[in-house]
């Protein structure tokens, strides 16, 4: 009893020490431009002001089930043209940032050019604005890839990301729940038709983990919706397994032109769809 009260001591001493040290040794950098920046726990976490000021985070009134922005204000949930038109089969969706400027250079890269530092300061981001998604027994679930583009990439953003917001919000991740067991081609530069008729019966359940799904809320966890059509094949394909409640988490968001003047048009063209 008494070594196992040394032990824990040392150990709550050792590590601030350990983390000082670490933050000596390898001081923090911009995830950007790669300048040193001071450690914080706020939306700037992992950014020099330089580069934060021209993140566009996602602030004040978003359309409840995507997370897109919207103008003016309002007291109550309000959905955007999209989700009004094309009812999403999820109930909620945020996400911190748009898929626009260096926003949507952090996504490419944490994608496509092994910028796995990336994850854990988007998941923190991410995790700030899940709040009102989480529930006691909510299971976080990544959006996955299939087998054939994993090996090419060595490694799902999507689960890194989910694997992320489940450490900060301590409830449980099941990164293989849901399997991409149809290869499809690349939906970029397709409309949302188009792709919604692609990503039908491109998913499926894990049969082995299908026990974890059923009666319980799922978070889907992903990197940028542009359209929606793959986010929507896997909100399908839980709620055919059993899932009572799917709600969206994403690190960024694509949006049209029309909602707010001098936002580039981002919905079409810039990555594969999720």
């Amino acid at each position: 009893m008494a070594e196992t009260l040394i032990q824990t001591a040392v150990c709550q001493f050792a590590a601030p020490v350990l983390n000082r040290l670490a933050r000596v040794i390898y001081p923090a950098r911009c995830l950007h431009c790669g300048d040193m920046v001071e450690p914080t726990d706020g939306l700037s976490v992992g950014l020099c002001p330089s580069c934060w000021r021209e993140v566009a985070f996602i602030g004040g009134l978003t359309c409840d089930a995507c997370g897109v922005p919207l103008p003016g204000q309002s007291d109550r949930a309000e959905l955007c043209d999209d989700c009004l038109s094309n009812p999403r089969p999820w109930s909620h969706g945020r996400a911190p940032l748009l898929y626009k400027g260096k926003g949507r250079h952090l996504v490419m890269a944490l994608k496509h050019g092994d910028r796995l530092d990336i994850a854990p300061v988007a998941a923190t981001w991410m995790a700030r604005m899940a709040g009102d998604l989480i529930q006691p027994d909510t299971l976080i679930v990544p959006v996955p890839l299939h087998w054939r583009r994993r090996i090419a990439r060595r490694y799902n953003q999507a689960a890194l990301l989910a694997l992320g917001v489940a450490k900060r919000l301590n409830r449980p991740c099941c990164p293989d729940l849901i399997q991409r067991h149809r290869a499809t081609p690349s939906t970029r530069g397709q409309g949302r038709a188009a792709r919604l008729t692609q990503m039908q019966g491109a998913f499926r359940i894990h049969p082995k983990r299908a026990h974890l799904l059923r009666g319980r809320p799922v978070l889907l966890v992903d990197d940028v919706m542009t359209t929606g059509a793959t986010l929507a094949a896997v909100a399908e394909t839980c709620k055919d397994g059993g899932a009572t409640q799917l709600s969206v988490l994403l690190l960024a968001r694509a949006q049209k032109a029309p909602y707010i003047g001098k936002i580039e048009n981002t919905a079409q063209d810039t990555t594969e769809d999720t």
